[in-house]
């Protein structure tokens, strides 16, 4: 038989032909392999993957509680704010029709159609960065279609009601609405509420773990809104919706879970008397700075507190700053500008300054002096225009001649324990403080032999509120400095000196104070020795508004009750208190509180402010204070001129005197003396606050 024709033609040999289906066997082999990995051995993984990509969570932002004062009016609140948004999908597919909706827009946002290009050196940030119109829509094209991409911040309501009725003819702009912060009342509470800023880099990982978005979301930066951000930010919700290959939503995945909204806080402040306070504090600086003629009293404190239940009714620091202007974006230029101010508006300095107290210090001097024996009420004692004592730094050292005055040039003569009260003799406190074994070069006894001594000025300062944290809630809050030896040592290198005592005595040297502290030591006498937990917050509620955490007045501890004064032996040691405390402890007796109020009541009625409290009409009871400073700010003008340096103005004040409702501080920065500069703000500020009594009483209001 003849061989066929297709046979016969066939030119491939048969090893090429093998050698190509084990080609293709191992390509089919290595397809196999990889299918058999992806499904079988790393399937899961895969799968994982795909979820994931197909699901995307989204998290719901929380609406933040509301702070308000304590007669219900607002000092933060969320309100709308206007953003123009593209949805880069939702287009036209028409360029032409684009760039119309562009030209359209321009007419109603503050941005332009084209402006710079939006690389790496120059990205975009919603709402901050510089870009057109054109650039924005460009960028949402091409890195998040189906998300709303923001064009325009916060635009006026009239101009976002037109671009709304307008959607349905610009397919693909809509206009987002979210809550901003907004504060009512502005730099009148801004030391107390303050203000909100983005989640900072250090923060990120903790807010991120919670459910926050870092460049959505916003936290406390200052004052409550910082101290209770827990509390007032809420819980943000979650959606996990299934998503396309472009990213378009389809649908949600699982039920969704809601944002839990924040708690508001009710503060114990009056914005009426914090108004009132606000206005008297800047009317008597203006004044003084006028009739100075320069710009001399550059900042000042009021507060005012009920003595017997702790809570704050108002508390200005001054200078301060609009925190509304802090509200959607911190201002770089306006932030820097604060933080350039050597006077620290930022710092709310009614709780954060430590500062010279001065004369206020006496009542710690006067408290442990009476309790210990040092003086009777009855002693009197001389109190000339100076006096020189040995300033020792050990008890062998035969110490240096040096020269204390008084504030009264010509001295006050013979004083008892009242008269030393009333009239604030810095020589009757000197004595009681560091004592006059004898006036040096005289051999002639001295009527108060054995003085307090540093280390219980220091536990009774203590028992006052002074040298620690009191607990208020901001975060601001400073401690101040009670000195000792040993801290004396570790500070400066140095031991501790007899001087020392003597002008610790008066508040003067190493002693540093808050005003909250300082109107606490007050409070506290007011208060039959009671010292009150401060508080700035009256109840916190659900957004809903029932009542979470009711107010309690907290009493910290009173000193007639609870032992709270260290014992030590031999206390009055030169040199300082060396000697080591005992363990005991012991309390104040209440007959010595007593002693005290009276003479603070004499203070007013015949003694340093009774000018200022002349024919006022309500039974006040207080003390002056002038505290010499030498701090950079007065060094730098020159100020501080050996024996004659700048002081504050302090003046603190309670009324009715048999039953105090209220307690009041006020402090002048460079004010000079406290009774004539600080004096009239107490007066006032007390006033007002029994003017809106006789309001709310006559409204039948509580």
């Amino acid at each position: 038989m003849s061989p066929s024709p297709v046979s016969s033609h066939n030119k491939i040999n048969n090893n090429r032909i093998t050698s190509f289906g084990i080609v293709l066997g191992l390509i089919f082999l290595v397809f196999i392999i990889r299918l058999f990995s992806i499904q079988i051995i790393n399937g899961d993984i895969w799968v994982a993957q795909a979820v994931e990509n197909r699901l995307r969570e989204i998290s719901l932002a929380p609406t933040r509680g509301v702070i308000f004062d304590r007669n219900g009016i607002v000092l933060a609140r969320n309100v709308a704010s206007y953003n123009v948004v593209v949805t880069a999908a939702d287009l036209p597919d028409d360029q032409g029709a684009i760039q119309d909706i562009i030209r359209f827009l321009a007419d109603y946002i503050d941005v332009p159609i084209s402006q710079s290009e939006i690389t790496p050196e120059n990205p975009f940030v919603p709402c901050v960065s510089d870009h057109g119109i054109s650039q924005i829509i460009e960028y949402g094209e091409q890195s998040a279609p189906y998300q709303d991409v923001k064009i325009a911040c916060n635009i006026n309501q009239t101009n976002a009601q037109i671009i709304q009725e307008k959607a349905m003819d610009w397919p693909g702009i809509s206009i987002e609405i979210e809550t901003v912060r907004d504060y009512p009342t502005g730099s009148l509470t801004a030391g107390i509420i303050g203000f909100l800023g983005p989640i900072s880099s250090l923060e990120e990982e903790y807010y991120t773990d919670r459910g926050f978005v870092t460049n959505r979301d916003k936290i406390g930066y200052a004052g409550l809104e910082r101290f209770y951000e827990s509390i007032l930010s809420g819980k943000p919700g979650k959606r996990v919706v299934e998503v396309d290959v472009g990213g378009q939503i389809i649908r949600d995945a699982v039920p969704v879970i809601p944002p839990l909204s924040g708690q508001n806080i009710y503060t114990t402040l009056d914005t009426r008397l914090q108004q009132a306070a606000e206005s008297i504090l800047l009317d008597e600086i203006g004044d003084w700075n006028a009739y100075f003629g320069e710009l001399r009293i550059t900042s000042g404190v009021v507060i005012a507190i009920n003595p017997q239940t702790g809570e704050i009714l108002a508390m200005v620091s001054y200078p301060t700053y609009e925190n509304n202007r802090m509200a959607r974006v911190i201002p770089a230029y306006y932030y820097e500008q604060l933080n350039a101010d050597v006077r620290n508006p930022l710092l709310n300095q009614a709780v954060g300054a430590e500062l010279p107290a001065g004369s206020v210090f006496k009542l710690s001097t006067a408290l442990g002096a009476l309790n210990e024996g040092v003086i009777t009420p009855e002693q009197v004692i001389t109190t000339p225009p100076e006096i020189q004592l040995a300033n020792k730094y050990t008890p062998n050292d035969p110490g240096r001649s040096q020269t204390y005055v008084d504030w009264k040039d010509e001295g006050f003569g013979e004083l008892d324990f009242i008269g030393g009260m009333a009239n604030s003799s810095n020589v009757y406190f000197y004595q009681l403080g560091g004592g006059d074994a004898e006036e040096l070069g005289t051999g002639i006894p001295g009527e108060v032999p054995d003085g307090l001594g540093i280390c219980r000025l220091g536990t009774y300062a203590r028992a006052l509120g002074y040298g620690d944290f009191l607990g208020i809630e901001l975060p601001e809050e400073a401690d101040g400095i009670i000195p000792s030896p040993k801290w004396k040592r570790i500070a400066h290198g140095e031991n501790w000196s007899t001087g020392d005592t003597y002008i610790t005595s008066v508040g003067q040297g190493f002693v540093t104070a808050t005003p909250l502290q300082i109107l606490m030591s007050a409070a506290t006498i007011a208060n039959d020795g009671k010292l009150m937990q401060p508080t700035i917050i009256e109840r916190i509620t659900d957004a809903e508004g029932e009542t979470i955490l009711p107010f309690e007045p907290t009493m910290k501890w009173d000193v007639t009750v609870d032992p709270v004064i260290d014992i030590y032996s031999d206390p009055t040691s030169a040199g300082g208190c060396e000697a080591k405390l005992t363990g005991e402890k012991i309390t104040v007796e209440p007959w010595v509180v007593e002693i005290i109020q009276e003479g603070m009541r004499v203070a007013v009625t015949s003694g340093t402010l009774e000018d200022t409290f002349e024919n006022i009409g309500i039974a006040v009871a207080g003390k002056t204070g002038t505290a010499e400073y030498c701090d950079t700010f007065a060094n730098e003008k020159g100020l501080c001129i050996p024996g004659s340096w700048p002081s504050h103005a302090w003046t603190l004040a309670y009324a009715p005197y048999d039953n105090p409702e209220v307690a009041v501080v006020a402090f002048a920065y460079n004010g000079g003396e406290g009774a004539i500069v600080a004096g009239p703000i107490v007066r006032r500020t007390i006033e007002a606050y029994f003017e809106l009594r006789t309001i709310d009483s006559r409204a039948g209001l509580p």
